[in-house]
This record gives structure tokens, C-alpha cells and sequence, in this order.
């Protein structure tokens, strides 16, 4: 079967693959939040963070990959997203980092390799500096770390509008206020218009080894801005994955896999 969905018409009718059984799943209550969790496979850990409005079940062609491969996948639902919940407070990627870090503490993993996809990329850099004892690696796909780095001329394709269609309905499914997705997703883009702001010193701190991953067709994000990010971070890679957009791990989950596989290999993760 082709895998390939280009224009998510696939994942805006049915979503994802279903993921495979988990070996464990459950929640951690953390700062005023429950953070949902599961693992699947065993083998080096590997951390998937997910983007933006969607959930964990959007990696549903990577785990079979990771799991194929002989390695540990933790799945995590970022806070108020999917089945994990929130609080009152505004959204920061550093709290979602430290929700993350106490999953690993939970599952008692002193380190695990991070697979960041858009905002989920953002948390596993913010884990990587601030924690860079805890993240034996960073694959950072498709995100900014200042917001000059985001492009000044979005339009609402019909693929984001396939997308973000899904998320909601999604959102409805899963989430414990099923009504609530406007005012969550509008939380978000607050969140999303200022964060994260790192300075180039502040990318110097990270000191893991990094992947900077943009896909030929980013909707998102200015190419110079992934240049910079790979420049700023010492020893960063530079990676563009050919016929894809913001959203490659459905669209060609071969050509994301493959360079997501290769990462992990070089890092020894």
C-alpha cells in the first residue's frame, strides 16, 4: 500500500495508523497537570513530542519504524493536548519540557533521544539545554526557536485546513474538555507568537549532538532560520528532506523515517 499522503487527505479522513500496543501507559501528575504516557518496543529510548493542537497518535507511521528497529519509544501527550490535561496557566514549551523530563523520571530513564516534530522540536531543545544530561540527542524537525524565524507570509492551504480539521476532531475524541478546543488552540497560538526566544548565545549552551530537519515545502518556518539554528548550536547537522512539508512524517513517512533512523544510528541512541 502507498504510504505517501501529500495532501493529508488520507490523515484528514482517518488520521494516522493506529500505534501498537503499549507496553505501559498512564498518566503523571505534574505541576497542576496529568501528562498522559505510553511506551512501546524495548531498546535505547527514544522520546517522540509531538506538534502543535495534535497528539501522540499522529507518530503512527514512526513507532512500527523505532519499534522495527530495536528501540524503546515513550509517546507523550504535551499538556492539554490529546489525553493529557492543563492548567489555568499560559502555555511555555519550558513547562512542557519539564513535563517531559518527568516522564523519563517516572519510567526512572536517566536519558533518552528526543524526536521533535514543530513545537514538539522546540521542547526537545529547551530540554537539551537546560537538562543536556538527561538527552542524549536532539532530532529538531520543522521549528523556530526565535519568532523571526517563522514565515511572515503563511496561507491557509487546504492542507492545513485537512490538518487542523483533524486535530479538532481528534481533540473531541481524547481531550477531558472535548468543547474547549477554540479557547485550547487559541492558548496555543498565544504561546506560539513569542516562544520560544533564544538568542544565538543561548543555542551555544546546547551541547548535544543536533539535527536541523526542514522539509523542502515548509509552510512554516524561513529555511535561513533552520541555517542559523545549525550554525548557532555546535556540531549541529543540516538536514532538507526532499517533496515534503511541515508535515513529512505522514506525507512521506519513508524519507522522515529513514532520516530519523540514520540520526539515531550516528548518535548511538
Amino acid at each position: 500500500m502507498d504510504t505517501n499522503d501529500d495532501d493529508l487527505e488520507r490523515f484528514a479522513a482517518h488520521g494516522a495508523p493506529p500505534l501498537p500496543a503499549s507496553a505501559e501507559a498512564g498518566h503523571v501528575e505534574h505541576d497542576g497537570a496529568r501528562i498522559w504516557f505510553a511506551t512501546v518496543g524495548a531498546g535505547p529510548p527514544v522520546v517522540l513530542l509531538h506538534g502543535g493542537f495534535g497528539h501522540s497518535g499522529n507518530w503512527g507511521h514512526q513507532v512500527p519504524a523505532l519499534q522495527a528497529s530495536g528501540r524503546r519509544t515513550i509517546l507523550i501527550d504535551s499538556r492539554g493536548h490529546g489525553r493529557s490535561t492543563r492548567d489555568t496557566r499560559s502555555y511555555s514549551y519550558e513547562t512542557m519540557a519539564s513535563d517531559a523530563l518527568a516522564v523519563l523520571d517516572a519510567l526512572r530513564l536517566p536519558k533518552a533521544a528526543l524526536i521533535g516534530w514543530s513545537d514538539g522540536a522546540c521542547t526537545a531543545l529547551v530540554m537539551a539545554r537546560r537538562a543536556a544530561e538527561r538527552v542524549s540527542g536532539v532530532f529538531f524537525f520543522a521549528c523556530n526557536m526565535d519568532p523571526s524565524g517563522v514565515r511572515p507570509d503563511i496561507t491557509p492551504s487546504a492542507t492545513l485546513q485537512r490538518c487542523f480539521g483533524r486535530h479538532a476532531t481528534d481533540y473531541a475524541r481524547l481531550s477531558t474538555t472535548p468543547d474547549d478546543f477554540k479557547s485550547f488552540a487559541a492558548a496555543v497560538q498565544l504561546m506560539q507568537k513569542t516562544q520560544p526566544d533564544y538568542s544565538a548565545r543561548d543555542l551555544a549552551e546546547i551541547r548535544v549532538p543536533v539535527a536541523i530537519v526542514q522539509g523542502e515545502h515548509e509552510e512554516f518556518i524561513k529555511p535561513e532560520h533552520a541555517a542559523h539554528l545549525s550554525r548557532s548550536i555546535a556540531g549541529a547537522e543540516l538536514l532538507f528532506l526532499p517533496e515534503v512539508s511541515h508535515f513529512a512524517p505522514l506525507q512521506r513517512p519513508r524519507v522522515f523515517n529513514d532520516s530519523m533512523l540514520r540520526f539515531l544510528d550516528r548518535i548511538g541512541s
